[in-house]
């Protein structure tokens, strides 16, 4: 997993998701950013294109308990051609017809 994350996209809204845990943990503002920064991770903004995504994404994987992380998440993979990871068994069950790739970290 960390030799991909020097390509690796996460959206803007999943990145607050990070910072929220690792706050909420007792991290600082600039110890948690450090830490992120180091990642070398790209930051894909939540605009209004990727919020339809997402959002249309909704109905499709109703039944899944998906949160708005997940369908950001989601979105982002689909929009960039890219392999969504994630730790959460469920997604892998998710319908083919989403047109996006899930790989499960553990």
């Amino acid at each position: 997993m960390i030799a991909c994350l020097p390509r690796a996209w996460v959206c803007a809204v999943n990145l607050t998701e990070v910072y929220a845990k690792l706050a909420y943990a007792g991290g600082t503002e600039s110890r948690i950013a450090q830490a992120i920064g180091g990642l070398y991770l790209r930051v894909e903004a939540f605009d209004d294109a990727h919020a339809r995504s997402a959002g249309m994404l909704r109905p499709m994987t109703k039944g899944f308990g998906l949160s708005l992380g997940d369908h950001a998440c989601l979105a982002l993979a689909r929009h960039r051609g890219a392999i969504a990871l994630t730790t959460d068994r469920g997604w892998t069950e998710l319908p083919d017809t989403l047109g996006i790739t899930v790989k499960l970290l553990r």
